[in-house]
């Protein structure tokens, strides 16, 4: 099978959770900067989550551009994705309307761990299907910096229990460490 569908599908999934997440957040009551005050953990966890988003979508976009064709193995592990991503607006939503509360940090911790996890299980459904002597499979390699977002947000959610802050400062640090490029995909397919 093509991907065309599959990734057309994807990418209006994921706008379509950016528009939610943004349209959730309220406007204050008020005309000066003091009324946005409590507006500034929405807006947080709203920057956070969009830049997830943003991350996936880009990385999505990658791993497509590396393939040729997909399956029903991977037409299933994509929606397995997307119904993690999905719930990004509501874990986002919980997350600021709560100040970073302990219980909405821990779900919001849980659903960024299912999402990685999902998306380690699409990389490897495309690896399973193109060959492990694949460009992708060789772009992709030990997936470090997959490996380590896992256990980061394997090891935030319980942390935020304890220390909310600290395990926010792990979302925040895989964020930065997959906004950073990932040249692997882009390197093996303009050589």
């Amino acid at each position: 099978m093509g991907k065309g569908r599959l990734e057309a599908f994807s990418d209006g999934v994921m706008a379509i959770i950016i528009t939610i997440m943004v349209l959730e957040m309220k406007v204050p009551h008020g005309d000066g900067w003091a009324a946005l005050r409590p507006t500034i953990p929405v807006f947080l966890s709203y920057v956070l989550s969009f830049i997830n988003i943003g991350i996936y979508w880009n990385n999505h976009h990658h791993l497509f551009q590396a393939v040729r064709l997909v399956n029903g193995r991977i037409l299933w592990t994509n929606l397995h994705l997307l119904f993690w991503l999905s719930l990004f607006p509501f874990a986002t939503g919980w997350m600021g309307e709560n100040n970073f509360a302990t219980t909405p940090v821990a779900l919001y911790g849980t659903v960024l761990l299912f999402a990685a996890i999902a998306f380690t299980l699409l990389t490897r459904s495309l690896i399973d299907r193109h060959g492990q002597d694949s460009p992708l499979a060789t772009a992709i390699g030990r997936d470090l910096k997959g490996k380590i977002s896992l256990a980061s947000y394997a090891l935030a959610i319980p942390l935020s229990f304890a220390n909310r802050w600290i395990a926010c400062g792990l979302f925040v640090l895989v964020a930065v460490l997959w906004f950073i490029p990932d040249r692997r995909i882009e390197k093996i397919l303009t050589d």
